[in-house]
């Protein structure tokens, strides 16, 4: 098994949602870690933004180049 890394920072649960049907569609290993802190009162989602994508290290430009074409506006 594949040591997973931190890619890169996602904003939100939609952007979340959809960069994770993009990679499930192309079949790469990730999994997404949410920065939830409700005894905090979300001081930790301020800090570390939404939450964070996490997959192997072979993936990371081809990760981050999807993620790239799906944010832009």
């Amino acid at each position: 098994m594949e040591t997973f890394e931190k890619i890169l920072v996602l904003n939100n649960e939609y952007e979340a949602n959809l960069l994770a049907e993009v990679l499930n569609d192309r079949e790469i290993p990730y999994g997404i870690v949410i920065s939830e802190d409700t005894a905090l009162g979300g001081i930790m989602e301020m800090e570390f933004g939404w939450g964070y994508i996490e997959a192997p290290a072979r993936y990371k430009i081809e990760i981050t180049r999807l993620y790239n074409e799906i944010s832009k506006k």
